[in-house]
């Protein structure tokens, strides 16, 4: 059932890899007011599925939500999509100069053929104040490439759904938007999906360096499956009610089976912290852990003493308002709806 009524209202779809989490926003006395919201309710295979399986899943939450808006924003994984920090020298403000050279240092860098990719890029750092504006100095570019094929899937994919498919953007741009909102501090972002896992450090709201690996929160039930003997469904509700042993004896079957299914997830946020601080820049100030395993119990406080930093389990509804009686189901659901907030966000800020 519908939280609010809206005559104009945007919708944030993230289409993951077992599940599909959808926002309705509106913006209301210049805040997003959060009108409802909907998630598919059995995992899903979504690598599997064609395009009218998936479109027909985004109806039928639609349909189960009361989701009036038409009008969507929706995101492309992080691990699908290219990007990278590059310097162009000697260019003046002129946009198309820019545009000319980032398609000519794009080739260098993007390990597809240039043909095969939409390019998108985002002025990082502008000409300082009271130089001679006639002079042409360095300037930095985010660039972003995602495959044309993949893309197109999206777009076909909105039309089987009648959906207006408005913009696409990254999920790192999406969980930036939610969870870091006006916070312009160098912070990570540590998304544990359910297949993979994505390590962003932003300053500024711009990823400054992204990674991806292989594990999820699927891997950590499989690994409680397994050692114990037991069915996935069991193994997935055991996971969330024992979480990680935060003392220096890390007793339990089922901890242990955690603690060593992620040490790959951690072995990244070392190394990404190792290489932001190798090349330079100032340290991270703090860790933003979201995605539905970020709610394992005692995660954050693990991952503090382990890493020696500020780890917390993101809130991306903190600039979103809605009824009060509401709290303590969106805080549970909060860290898998993070990406489908931001997405929203982008069309009422």
């Amino acid at each position: 059932m519908k939280i609010f009524h809206a005559k104009e209202s945007y919708v944030g779809i993230d289409i993951g890899s077992s599940s599909i989490k959808i926002v309705e926003l509106k913006k209301e006395g210049g805040k997003a007011r959060l009108l409802t919201y909907g998630f598919s309710e059995n995992p899903l295979d979504l690598d599997k599925m064609n395009n009218q399986e998936i479109a027909d899943v985004i109806t039928e939450i639609y349909q189960k939500s009361d989701i009036a808006s038409r009008q969507t924003v929706s995101a492309l994984s992080t691990f699908s999509v290219f990007s990278s920090i590059i310097s162009l020298v000697g260019l003046g403000k002129n946009n198309k100069d820019i545009d000319s050279a980032v398609q000519w240092e794009a080739k260098k860098v993007i390990p597809l053929p240039i043909e095969e990719i939409i390019l998108d890029w985002k002025k990082i750092n502008d000409n300082k104040k009271n130089k001679d504006i006639t002079k042409k100095d360095d300037i930095k570019v985010l660039l972003t490439g995602a495959p044309k094929t993949l893309v197109k899937k999206y777009v076909e994919i909105f039309k089987l759904a009648k959906i207006n498919l408005l913009s696409l953007e990254t999920e790192t741009f999406a969980l930036i938007r939610s969870l870091l909102g006006n916070d312009k501090s160098t912070v990570m972002i540590v998304e544990i999906g359910a297949s993979t896992s994505n390590v962003t450090i932003a300053k500024e709201s711009i990823p400054l360096l992204s990674r991806s690996v292989d594990i999820g929160g699927k891997t950590i039930t499989e690994a409680i499956s397994n050692n114990l003997n037991i069915g996935k469904e069991r193994a997935e509700q055991f996971k969330y009610d024992m979480g990680i042993n935060t003392t220096d004896s890390q007793e339990g079957s089922i901890p242990k089976a955690i603690i060593e299914t992620i040490s790959p997830i951690v072995n990244e946020i070392k190394y990404a912290l190792d290489i932001f601080q190798n090349q330079g820049k100032e340290k991270v100030e703090k860790i933003v852990l979201t995605g539905g395993s970020a709610l394992l119990l005692n995660l954050p406080g693990y991952l503090s003493k382990l890493l020696n930093l500020n780890v917390i389990v993101g809130n991306p509804w903190h600039r979103v308002s809605y009824p009060v009686d509401l709290e303590p189901s969106l805080n549970e659901l909060g860290p898998r709806l993070a990406i489908a907030i931001g997405l929203a966000m982008r069309e009422i800020e």
